[in-house]
């Protein structure tokens, strides 16, 4: 246990090294958008719908984090530079070239792309780990998998619908038949601000308050 003292010194450290005000850049909420890579079965608006999803995540005050992938996490990341925001990606490959040449996967609107190296289902655990909630759109078996996962480690979850896809109805059996009393944070919308708006509602009672390490100094 920390003696209340030292928390008055490190906060006077840090006030004197003018770092009080840029400590907390981890409070930001950081929001995988999940959907399929393919798109051509679905009606062309869901590119706006992706790309709307993008935006309000960047203008609700949050980051985007995807699977730095084509289809709809890409059209997402498209809407998060619009709103001038920050675009993670997450990447089966080892490196740029392999991401490229190997998996014929984009690196445009990405400001970060992390080469994890281990595939999609292995690039799949790393992004939902690594991201505070994750929303998920119209998709495929990879876009199921990478809920179970955040489903799983009872990550908060939005989950947007429309009677373009079967997605959401499908989440909702999976849900329905996991036998779990707790079935964590997830919530459904059709309109991708007011998804976003509960998303991060439940991510922020979730997220560690103000602490501090008193090993830094």
């Amino acid at each position: 246990m920390t003696d209340p003292e030292q928390k008055i010194n490190i906060d006077d450290k840090l006030a004197a090294l003018n770092l009080d005000k840029k400590r907390h850049g981890h409070f930001r909420i950081k929001i995988c958008v999940s959907g399929a890579a393919e798109l051509d079965h679905l009606n062309p608006r869901v590119h706006d719908i992706g790309k709307e999803l993008g935006r309000q995540i960047i203008l609700q005050g949050a980051d985007l984090t995807t699977g730095s992938t084509t289809g709809f996490p890409f059209w997402a990341a498209m809407g998060a530079k619009d709103a001038d925001g920050l675009s993670i990606g997450f990447s089966p490959a080892r490196n740029e070239k392999e991401h490229v040449q190997s998996y014929r996967l984009p690196i445009d609107f990405m400001d970060i792309i992390i080469y994890t190296g281990f595939g999609y289902p292995g690039r799949d655990l790393f992004l939902t780990r690594a991201s505070d909630a994750v929303i998920i759109g119209p998709g495929r078996i990879g876009t199921f998998h990478e809920f179970t996962i955040a489903f799983e480690d009872s990550k908060p979850i939005g989950v947007l619908t429309s009677d373009d896809w079967e997605t959401d109805d499908i989440i909702k059996t999976i849900i329905e038949k996991s036998n779990r009393k707790d079935t964590g944070s997830i919530v459904f919308d059709s309109d991708p601000k007011a998804l976003v708006e509960k998303v991060i509602e439940a991510t922020k009672k979730m997220k560690v308050n103000d602490t501090y390490c008193d090993r830094v100094f």
